[in-house]
């Protein structure tokens, strides 16, 4: 049997968009710091056996723009939210935007670049910061340090414990993916029928089934939607 769903319970799914209103560009954009790689050569397994002094100097620039980018109005609404629910973000962004905007339940499924972890060892992580991993830099089994995120080509990280939120949950806000992104994806089919869904997103080629969708940028849409929750609106489509 199905667990019942949890009318307080508020599923967060957060894509590239909402940190793209706060700089941080991604490869689908084309420019900035994806102008100067090529995703094979820096975000594959292949690449890092190849040249691991290239991959780990893309991810510490990427490290260093995030660590400069600020949480936007989204992510600090998000966290409002917490005043009157329990709040779980589950993100594919690796920067830890919605953690300095307050947030306290948050599920990385593409990894931290906050994070570095054994290159031989998955189970071995350790908070870094924005510090730079060199090479040279190692675990506790003596082997290179890697940045703490998933490539292409590799399993994406909390997928379980990410699908458990999405089937109890009585409310799901997806804000800022191109819902391209497999398996990540297709966590958006395991909310349930009754729940509250809605689409936050700027580009929208394909309504999900079920969602309410608002193609306004999140930094506008996020804030409106959060004050109207905590006022307890409902906006999901309708019920009859």
């Amino acid at each position: 049997m199905s667990q019942p769903i949890d009318p307080n319970r508020v599923v967060i799914f957060s894509g590239a968009g909402i940190s793209a209103e706060s700089g941080l560009t991604t490869f689908r954009d084309g420019d900035g710091l994806w102008n100067r790689y090529k995703i094979e050569d820096v975000a594959t397994p292949s690449a890092w056996e190849a040249n691991p002094e290239i991959v780990l100097q893309f991810y510490n620039e990427r490290r260093i723009q995030a660590a400069k980018a600020q949480p936007n109005a989204a992510h600090l609404a998000i966290a409002e939210l917490e005043a009157k629910y329990e709040v779980i973000v589950v993100t594919q962004n690796i920067d830890d935007l919605h953690e300095r905007a307050g947030s306290s339940h948050i599920i990385h499924v593409h990894g931290e670049i906050t994070k570095a972890r054994s290159s031989i060892d998955s189970s071995l992580i350790y908070p870094i910061g924005d510090r730079q991993i060199q090479l040279g830099d190692k675990c506790d089994r003596d082997s290179q340090l890697r940045p703490h995120v998933v490539w292409f080509g590799e399993d994406i990280q909390n997928f379980e414990v990410a699908r458990a939120a999405f089937k109890t949950a009585g409310k799901v806000l997806v804000i800022g993916t191109s819902l391209s992104v497999y398996p990540a994806a297709s966590l958006l089919n395991k909310a349930r029928f009754h729940a509250e869904k809605l689409l936050v997103s700027l580009e929208i080629d394909k309504k999900p089934f079920g969602y309410s969708c608002w193609q306004e940028k999140a930094s506008i849409a996020i804030p409106n939607i959060v004050r109207r929750w905590l006022e307890g609106q409902y906006l999901g489509r309708s019920r009859h």
